[in-house]
């Protein structure tokens, strides 16, 4: 075995042994965290011997390559990494989503280019079709943009359809959005969605793969990408899928994860529909607007709230009445954007959101695609 000729730490000693297993074998896909399980050290893998890996199930294959890597394999890996905004993580790491740890199966590396202080923010996933109506995109579209407003980080997969949607929705909110790829970050895929990734990039969002860096799309890559998507976030959202969407693998293994599925219904005689009413069938919750998936998170909301200062001890008991009937003030009763109301209010995009929120909350004003609707004229 030609190991490298200077000392490493055992932190850098981990990240080698991952990238070479990565990059040789598929040892990292076929056995998953159970390397870890068998080799909680996963340096030792490299000691072992032929007879005790044969006892362990290890193919011939695999174990010829294992004792006789070449570690020069992944220096392409460790210059990718040093360029400004790349990062490798492992499963050891502290910047490890800890929800995506949680899951069954996590992959034990992570490829990112971007601000991965993301992986750690609360993520809500949007799936659907490739192949979506124009309702289809206008939904993904707006719901991505108003939920990316009020502080949640969208997570989706760079497809075409329903992904794209809510991943420009989320940059056109000024929120944020992380794209997990079923190829390696050196190749996007689509390729037509190249201009989107770099969008992504420049907003403040995250590009995610576990991928080898030069992997080009694989059929049996994208079911192990839904499986990320769903990991990182609290609940997953389809807005369009047929029965024989990858979306509906997504929103499975939502279920499996344990994470909460939403689904937006259609008419009966859109096929692309069909596959919402089928997970509302079997348990999704049916969703309208936006307040539909937060309403089932209330302690999110009160810390998002807090996060961003709309709660402040010490300040007089009414300061939030005074909030709520400043953006009333604002409003008419004629459909108004956000924008337009952080302009009238003087007041950023986020604080509006939440603002916004607790007054539908109190059944003061309605979401609708497009902006908000006065429905009352007065605090209760």
């Amino acid at each position: 075995m030609k190991s490298p000729k200077y000392k490493i730490n055992a932190e850098e000693s981990r990240l080698r042994s991952l990238l070479l297993l990565l990059n040789t074998t598929h040892l990292i896909f076929s056995l998953g965290i159970r390397l870890l399980d068998l080799f909680p050290n996963i340096d030792e893998l490299f000691l072992q011997n032929t007879d005790d890996l044969v006892k362990l199930g290890f193919k011939a294959n695999d174990i010829i390559i294992l004792k006789n890597s070449n570690w020069q394999v992944i220096e392409k890996d460790l210059f990718w990494a040093k360029q400004d905004g790349h990062h490798i993580i492992t499963i050891y790491d502290d910047a490890y989503p800890s929800l995506l740890k949680e899951t069954q199966n996590p992959p034990l590396l992570l490829f990112a280019v971007g601000d991965i202080g993301l992986l750690k923010s609360p993520q809500l996933a949007i799936v659907g079709s490739r192949n979506p109506t124009p309702i289809g995109v206008e939904i993904a579209f707006g719901f991505a943009k108003e939920l990316s407003q009020i502080g949640l980080v969208i997570t989706s997969g760079l497809a075409i359809g329903i992904d794209a949607a809510c991943h420009e929705g989320a940059i056109d909110g000024l929120g944020k959005t992380i794209a997990v790829m079923g190829t390696g970050l050196n190749h996007i895929y689509p390729a037509g969605n190249v201009a989107l990734s770099q969008k992504i990039i420049a907003s403040g969002g995250l590009l995610l793969s576990e991928f080898p860096l030069d992997a080009k799309a694989q059929a049996w890559h994208f079911p192990l990408r839904n499986r990320i998507i769903s990991g990182l976030s609290f609940g997953t959202l389809v807005v369009e899928a047929t029965m024989r969407s990858g979306s509906l693998i997504t929103a499975r293994v939502a279920g499996e994860q344990g994470r909460d599925v939403f689904a937006i219904p259609g008419s009966i005689y859109n096929l692309a529909s069909r596959g919402c009413h089928h997970l509302i069938r079997q348990g999704a919750k049916l969703v309208e607007k936006p307040m539909d998936i937060l309403e089932e998170f209330p302690d999110f909301i009160k810390v998002l709230c807090v996060q961003q200062g709309v709660f402040e001890k010490a300040k007089g008991k009414n300061k939030l009445d005074c909030e709520h009937k400043k953006l009333l003030d604002c409003m008419g009763f004629e459909r108004t954007g956000i924008d337009v109301l952080a302009a009238r209010a003087n007041w950023s995009v986020s604080r509006v959101g939440i603002v916004l929120l607790e007054l539908e909350l109190k059944g003061l004003v309605k979401a609708s695609l497009g902006g908000y609707l006065r429905v009352c004229s007065e605090l209760s």
